[in-house]
């Protein structure tokens, strides 16, 4: 099977599926490769937190021209897969010198599907790409062509606790990719003094309470397959659901708008954690570090890039380094920008620097570790 993801977090990918118990995984561009059976699949969907789609692929073959495809298509038995009176989608990616659209490979191959069926019932499938009972995706790669069932169906950020968003909501993927790159594991008290709509504060929950990342989801694409077992389905959720443990640390977001606040309050009851999670109106700028200043703090949060909410860079980002300073000790911060240059007005040398995208944007995760005192005194304490 393959796990796509977004670049850069292939190795956390990896260490999900490694931890999952995946067969043989290996890494690519975008996506880790593995082995596993049915169940595993159903596992793996209802599992990782980074992962995007899962994939099933089903067969390969060399093809350089429209022929050699439509050919290869036909061969497979497609009555394996779905039946005359079921739906059916088909999108493609082509990275090839033998085929320059894939708008066309993927009309090729849903000719070919068609007309196996039409001559072997007299009857054929037809296409919805909105909702089908069947998505099927076709990669060309040089000359190779893989055919691939998409076992998610829609994109795996979409985890089912978000009814509602604001202006610009960071991907749930993306955020716990970034939790995990940023060393989160529930180790700490936790704050996203940003929260938005609060997806960061409840992939964070998730994970420290080893909550199955898309338990939410009201459905995933295999369940209209042909050999959708739902017994065995409830007996890997059953066993999942007992490895569910409690928070035992504090975990709080702050935003200062209330319309982000309500939000966040309702999409975290959706995700039925409630019981973990406190958010409240503050204005991050304005604030203190609640907890003792001895006591460690974990902060990971999405500021305002410029892109789609209107700031004063400079000040902006100067106020976030003076906040830190002033007032979050013994804190482990992190946050995203794709502005590099507003982090030279944090004032603060980064830790860290890790190179992630948002949608197309290229960005930074960035770390500052704030110590109580001095870092010499900090290392000297160690000591």
């Amino acid at each position: 099977m393959v796990a796509k993801t977004f670049f850069g977090f292939e190795e956390l990918l990896l260490n999900e599926l490694k931890t999952l118990g995946a067969e043989r995984p290996e890494t690519g561009t975008r996506m880790v490769s593995f082995y596993g059976d049915t169940g595993f699949m159903y596992k793996a969907n209802l599992c990782l937190r980074t992962a995007l789609k899962i994939l099933k692929p089903i067969a390969e073959k060399k093809v350089r021209n429209p022929e050699d495809l439509y050919k290869f298509i036909k061969s497979i038995d497609w009555r394996d897969y779905i039946d005359a009176k079921d739906t059916f989608s088909v999108s493609a990616t082509v990275i090839s010198e033998y085929f320059n659209h894939s708008k066309y490979v993927a009309l090729k191959t849903k000719d070919a599907i068609v007309d196996q069926f039409r001559d072997r019932t007299g009857e054929r499938p037809n296409v919805d790409t909105q909702h089908p009972d069947l998505a099927i995706q076709i990669h060309i790669s040089k000359d190779v062509c893989t055919v691939s069932l998409d076992s998610s169906g829609d994109s795996l950020h979409h985890r089912g606790y978000r009814t509602v968003t604001n202006i610009a909501p960071i991907n749930e993927v993306l955020a716990a990719g970034l939790l995990l790159h940023a060393g989160w594991r529930g180790q700490t008290d936790f704050l996203d003094p940003m929260c938005g709509s609060g997806t960061m504060l409840i992939e964070a929950t998730m994970i420290a309470c080893n909550i199955p990342a898309n338990i939410n989801r009201k459905e995933f694409a295999f369940e209209k397959w042909l050999d959708w077992d739902m017994d065995l389905y409830e007996k890997i959720e059953e066993s999942i659901l007992k490895r569910v443990r409690d928070c035992s640390v504090k975990i709080q977001g702050y935003d200062k708008a209330p319309s982000a606040v309500n939000k966040a309050i309702d999409n975290v009851e959706n995700a039925n954690i409630s019981e973990f999670v406190t958010i409240k109106q503050a204005d991050f700028f304005e604030s203190q570090k609640e907890s003792d200043s001895e006591k460690s703090l974990y902060m990971v949060f999405n500021p305002p890039y410029g892109e789609r909410l209107p700031i004063d860079i400079e000040t902006f980002y100067g106020k976030i380094g003076d906040t830190l300073k002033k007032s979050y000790a013994n804190t482990e911060a992190w946050f995203i920008t794709s502005d590099l240059e507003a982090l030279k007005y944090v004032g603060l040398r980064p830790s860290r620097k890790i190179k992630v995208f948002n949608a197309k944007l290229e960005a930074r995760l960035v770390n500052y570790k704030m110590y109580a005192g001095s870092k010499r005194t900090k290392f000297q304490r160690e000591k």
